[in-house]
């Protein structure tokens, strides 16, 4: 079925004016409404209808309403809060009246009109103040609200199913969901049909608050949806990887709906695909039944649905009943990343240190306000292997519920920690709820009981599953807490009927806390009670189909709570019996679980009888055991190294601060600094700017946890550099100096920043960041907020005497409001570097359209992570003049680019390109290389990797992490003595050297190869290669295509069958190929995997990647040497290999000398590389393993790389011809270089 496209584009279209969103009803509203779409619903309804009709005219089977900013608090912006309902409601009855007339035109085709509800313009999931990560500027509450409002609009007025869409923070989401859940539960409307669709940035994979798509799904599995999937942000071949594993994650649990945008923004901030090209780019999607719901975002109109519905109509939707439904038959929990409690898994460790009632260090660094040294014990927690960490605030004379809520928002400020699920721990029913609203990922509740009876439990239920959380239930009901294992279970029992039948729990996201209690008390009557509770796991697990087990396993042993070494010990034995009857996660210190194999002996057989109860005497022996051995140092050991990195320079531990978000330090560091530096500011400048430099580079996996470290180390220079200014001041005075050079209070920040979303604009999410990076960079930031014109930033600009103006804008319009400020600069004469950010910006569009209108420069800034650079550059008293110009020289570049671009580009036919082929004189019998040694193909079963190690283009691997140094230190090994990139460089040279050593040491890693040489002779642009030396049968043919752009001078339009003698010269050429590929790496990583060590994994890959290049160039040297023997004395360095110094070329299929990848299919038979290698070729031509290479081998001294470039129809026309296929096949092959649209 088919979504409808963009609204705005559609909006855009009509190129209204301010009058027209204002109408008469708001003649006289004090606010511009220009840009607020969803006023148009009321103002001009015309429009907004016939919209609508032509969509589903179009081919769409649903309709979206015109409300995507419609809750009060994305109004506020116009002043139209008190309108949002009225907005919503109107906007579902033009929708549903347009359904209804489209659907009796066409009853064979019903539509539908979806409730559109979007993000809004705030997010609960980051803090808009480096100052104070656990700020935020909403709540979940005021979501709710203005969510449930927007919802009963949009019910009121008719719409048959609700669309909560471009979710960029699930928090958000959730609130959405929650307010839709006590609509339906609480106010009485009707169940209605329930869309989610979530927004991915970018290629990473997540949503700008952090989490995977998979972690986001496990979040709002709870509310049943029937799609899910993704829109905006991305064009479809971006979007198509995250659309698969969103597919498969989701199985038979809901259907899946994709709506990308019309590609990526260009340079002008527009969208270039046509419908055409977007149906193309689409049709993957539908092809491999991986949706069951297309439509478009950004960009897209009618004709792009139309095209979509024409083109993709035929193929089948996604056939989710097949799939296996994984998100109801298991546990799933989620933080950043998604979490799953099953039998790979194992056992799962909660972290027990966040809990001031477990944990005195944690509670006083609570009570006395110390929130961010507190973060750190939870950063060491998951450091240590805690899968889960368990946040408890119940403490005496401290405020729950601001306890929870200001260290669960800052938690969310470390994505290091945020990666793992919480537990929500309190006995304190709004202290949970405190924490469920700060929460974005599936939590635990820990915990619930009956001890207040079946109503009270049955409410409080209610209330978490509409959070979507798993939840705990204590064995404890109106009598009181049970320690026999028959009355825990019979609680249990009756708690999990409840949950299931009468709330609707999925039984998976019950967890039992079935009481550990204290053993070896002195009491006999409690000697039994680790029995009773193994023998309670065994009763659940038997009987209540899918509910976990947890619990405190310090409690065990209390009695020897001054005996570490003993209590560790009594842990293990309880862990060791307990987990094999089926104990799923415990609450644990997580970093120092004994293991059980580890005890001593002696001590194990005690701790046997004790956790066991086989022998009376159990306890007095222990204790025994405790005194003999004393206190154990093992705490100590630990802490000490904890506190390693302590032992470093002063520079050293700022630097390390900086990267793991430590503030506990930071005064002593910084005043230790100061007494080595001869001015504050130097510290900034140096030590701080060089661990930020650091922070940069991790900014793009969302790590900014220190951010308000830098803070905390620059607000503790401020009063000294401010008591610097001022005695400078006071000294310029005495001597009857000008003292106005130094009476800047400004001066005490590395600069002023004045940020605005321009005109028009309400979108900010982004600008904040950018601020809250360069703020804890030093910079003073002014923020004048949203739509701010561009006479307001121009007079603030001047009156905050900024030094750096940045403008931000979401949308298309913006791009034009850009330039007009750009003009007005340049009106007023101001010399202020000007910044460009946002979604739609690009450095081509601020190159072509804003530098141009302002004689100062004009910047384009990527992301966050470049702005710190940027400025700092434009700001650098010796440097920015450099900088200015090599900024003015590269957009003049872009510039020529661009308009060269649109210069219509002149191709030959291919007729003409033949006619001007590369030649070669085969009479010169002399460069005619010789016949092979080895005739047909030669197998290497295990190629020695070992040998190929000096054969390593390491270029290209440092690439893959982003690692680029500057000239002259842009290669290998130069890069190790690039300043910026250098160490870490170094460093991860060695540890790629020190895996290849340790895989292909051990044979995890090995490489096969084939390699083979066949009679040959061209045929136009055709290759022939014959059976044998008789030349009688060809075995298969090689199609080449022919370069066809025109080109200046006399220089030739080659295809690579020109380097091989054709058959009218008598000449006897031949022609090679091969395969080589490394084995082993995909287990490896899988390994890695399992132990969730990301960066090992990619590691890996990109060192078989690297050994598979380096085994295809050893190949080549034995080639030419050797197995066919055209350079025999080819004697050449490591540097010459790389750098293409030899004789001949092997190119390959897929690459632009042939661009073709199903020209791989005659290699392969050639080679028989399947079955005599296992290098098998996908269904998209890919080669499998990935580290894999192949091509062919072309001996003739003039054979040289070239790319085709683009082919018009005459070539593809002849092409199809003569490889036997049909037109629209080669295009499909061939689209990338296509001189014409498809």
């Amino acid at each position: 079925m088919f979504l409808d496209g963009a609204m705005g584009t559609e909006v855009q279209k009509l190129k209204l004016e301010e009058e027209d969103f204002r109408g008469t009803r708001f003649a006289n509203h004090p606010k511009p409404l220009q840009g607020n779409n969803d006023v148009l619903v009321l103002t001009r309804p015309d429009a907004i209808y016939t919209i609508h009709k032509n969509y589903m005219l179009a081919g769409s089977d649903f309709i979206e309403t015109n409300t995507f900013s419609g809750t009060f608090i994305a109004q506020e912006d116009y002043a139209l809060q008190d309108l949002a309902y009225e907005l919503n409601l109107e906007a579902a009855r033009l929708a549903k009246r347009a359904a209804l007339e489209v659907t009796a035109m066409q009853p064979h085709k019903p539509r539908f009109a979806c409730g559109a509800i979007g993000p809004t313009n705030r997010t609960l999931s980051i803090s808009p103040s480096v100052e104070n990560g656990a700020a935020r500027n909403c709540t979940f509450d005021l979501l709710v609200k203005a969510y449930k409002e927007q919802t009963r609009g949009l019910l009121d007025g008719g719409v048959d199913i609700l669309l909560v869409e471009t979710v960029f923070d699930t928090l958000n989401c959730k609130a959405a969901l929650y307010a839709i859940d006590e609509l339906v539960s609480v106010d009485g409307y009707r169940k209605t049909p329930l869309f989610i669709s979530f927004t991915i940035v970018d290629q990473s994979g997540r949503t700008l608050s952090g989490q995977t798509a998979e972690a986001s799904l496990v979040s709002i599995q709870h509310t049943r949806p029937m799609a899910v999937g993704l829109n905006c942000a991305l064009g479809a071949e971006q979007m198509f990887p995250f659309l698969q594993n969103i597919s498969e994650f989701t199985g038979s649990f809901a259907s899946t709906i994709s709506y990308p945008n019309a590609g990526l923004p260009n340079a002008m901030g527009g969208y270039d695909e046509d419908p055409e090209t977007m149906a193309k780019n689409v049709e993957p999607f539908a092809r491999e039944g991986l949706v069951n719901i297309l439509g478009g975002c950004c960009g897209s109109t009618p004709a792009h649905i139309k095209a979509l519905h024409d083109r993709l109509g035929k193929y089948k939707p996604r056939a989710a009943h097949t799939m296996k439904n994984m998100l109801d038959d298991k546990l799933y929990l989620s933080g950043l990343e998604p979490l799953c409690l099953d039998q790979v898994t194992g056992f799962v460790n909660v972290g027990e240190r966040c809990n001031v009632a477990g944990s005195r260090l944690f509670a006083r660094l609570i009570a006395e306000g110390k929130y961010e040294d507190a973060l750190a014990i939870a950063r060491t927690q998951v450091e240590n292997g805690a899968q889960v960490i368990d946040i408890n605030m119940d403490l005496a004379l401290l405020d729950g519920v601001g306890a929870m809520t200001t260290f669960v928002n800052l938690l969310a400020t470390e994505p290091d920690v945020a990666r793992v699920p919480l537990m929500i721990d309190s006995s304190n029913f709004e202290v949970i709820l405190a924490g469920l609203k700060c929460t974005q990922g599936k939590c635990i509740v820990n915990s619930l009981s009956l001890k207040e009876g079946e109503a009270e439990f049955l409410h409080r239920a209610r209330i978490v599953k509409r959070f979507g959380a798993a939840v705990v239930v204590m064995a404890f009901d109106e009598v009181g807490q049970a320690a026999e294992a028959d009355r825990k279970f019979a609680i249990c029992e009756r708690a999990y009927r409840l949950l299931v039948d009468v709330v609707g729990f999925n039984p998976n996201a019950i967890i039992f806390d079935l009481n550990i209690l204290t053993i070896c008390t002195g009491m006999s009557e409690h000697d039994n009670y680790g029995i009773e509770f193994i023998e309670a796991v065994k009763l659940v697990k038997k009987n209540l189909p899918g509910a976990k087990i947890s619990g405190g396993v310090s409690n065990l042993s209390f009695s020897f709570r001054t005996h570490e070494k003993v209590r560790q010990a009594i842990h293990a034995v309880f862990l060791y019996h307990a987990i094999r009857e089926g104990m799923d996660m415990g609450i644990v210190a997580a970093g120092s679980l004994t293991v059980y194999d580890e005890v001593a002996p002696d001590l194990l057989a005690l701790c046997e009888m004790a956790v066991m109860n086989t022998s009376s005497e159990a306890t007095e022996k222990l204790l025994e055991y405790a005194e003999k051995h004393g206190k154990s140092a093992k705490g100590a050991v630990a802490a000490g190294e904890e506190l390693a990195w302590r032992k470093g320079t002063v520079a050293e531990r700022l630097a390390h601060a900086l990267v793991k978000g430590i503030t506990k330090f930071i005064d002593e560091d910084v005043e230790e600094a100061r007494q080595m530096y001869d001015r504050p500011l130097h510290i900034i400048e140096g030590p701080l700017m060089a661990g930020m430099s650091r922070v940069g580079e991790l900014f793009g996996a969302g790590k900014v946890s220190s951010a308000r470290v830098m803070k905390k180390a620059v607000a503790i220079l401020i009063p000294y550099m401010e008591e610097e200014r001022i005695a400078g001041l006071k000294a310029l005075e005495a001597s009857g100096g000008d003292a106005s050079a130094v009476s800047n209070p400004d001066d005490a920040y590395q600069g002023v920043v004045l940020m605005a979303t321009v005109k028009g604009d309400v979108h900010d999410i982004g600008k904040n960041i950018v601020g809250v990076v360069l703020g804890c960079n030093g910079y003073k930031i002014i923020d004048l907020g949203v739509m701010v014109a561009a006479d307001k930033i121009l007079d603030e600009a001047v009156k905050h005497r900024a030094q750096i103006v940045g403008l931000s804008g979401l949308i298309t319009p913006s791009l034009d409001e850009m330039v007009h400020v750009a003009k007005e600069m340049e009106k007023r004469g101001l010399k202020i570097p000007l910044l460009i950010g946002g979604a739609t910006t690009s450095r081509m569009h601020t190159a072509v359209k804003i530098a141009p209108r302002y004689s100062f420069p004009a910047v384009h800034v990527l992301d966050a992570s470049k702005a710190v650079v940027v400025v700092g550059s434009l700001l650098d008293e010796k440097g920015h003049e450099e900088y200015m110009e090599s900024v003015k020289e590269e957009y003049d570049e872009l510039r020529d680019e661009y308009y060269e671009g649109l210069r219509d580009k002149k191709y030959a036919s291919l007729a003409s390109a033949r006619e001007n082929a590369f030649k070669i004189d085969w009479t010169d019998r002399a460069a005619i290389p010789p016949v092979p040694h080895v005739q047909g193909i030669q197998v290497y079963k295990d190629y020695d990797l070992a040998s190929v190690l000096d054969k390593i283009d390491w270029t290209p691997f440092f690439q893959v992490w982003q690692i680029r140094g500057r000239y002259p230190n842009r290669r290998y090994p130069a890069i190790f003595n690039d300043e910026h990139v250098g160490a870490e460089a170094k460093r991860l040279h060695a540890d790629a050297m020190a895996m290849i050593r340790k895989f292909v040491g051990s044979k995890k890693l090995w490489a096969e190869a084939v390699v083979g040489f066949w009679p040959a002779n061209s045929d136009g642009d055709d290759i022939k290669v014959y059976e044998d030396a008789t030349r009688s049968k060809v075995a298969a043919t090689f199609h080449g295509l022919r370069q066809q752009a025109i080109k200046e001078g006399h220089e030739a339009s080659y295809c690579l069958s020109d380097f091989v003698a054709p058959t009218s010269s008598g000449v006897a050429d031949h022609l090679g190929g091969f395969a080589v590929a490394v084995f082993g790496a995909e287990a490896i990583c899988a390994e890695f995997e399992r132990d969730h060590d990301d960066y090992s994994s990619i590691l890996a890959k990109a060192v078989a990647d690297r050994l598979a290049e380096a085994a295809a160039e050893d190949l080549h040297a034995r080639v030419r040497t050797d197995l066919w023997g055209y350079a025999e004395s080819e004697s050449l360095s490591p540097e010459e290999l790389l750098g293409v110094k030899y004789q001949g070329i092997r190119p390959a299929p897929g690459y632009p000398t042939q661009p073709d990848h199903t020209e791989k299919h005659a290699l392969w038979e050639l080679l028989r590389a399947n079955e005599v290698t296992g290098i098998r070729l996908t269904e998209s031509l890919a080669m499998m393993p990935a580290a894999a290479v192949s091509g062919l081998y072309f001996a003739h001294p003039r054979a040289a790389y070239f790319a085709v470039g683009k082919v018009e129809k005459d070539q593809v026309l002849d092409y199809a011809a003569r490889k036997g296929e049909s037109v629209d096949e080669v295009e499909k092959w061939l689209s990338p270089i296509l001189s014409y649209f498809v």
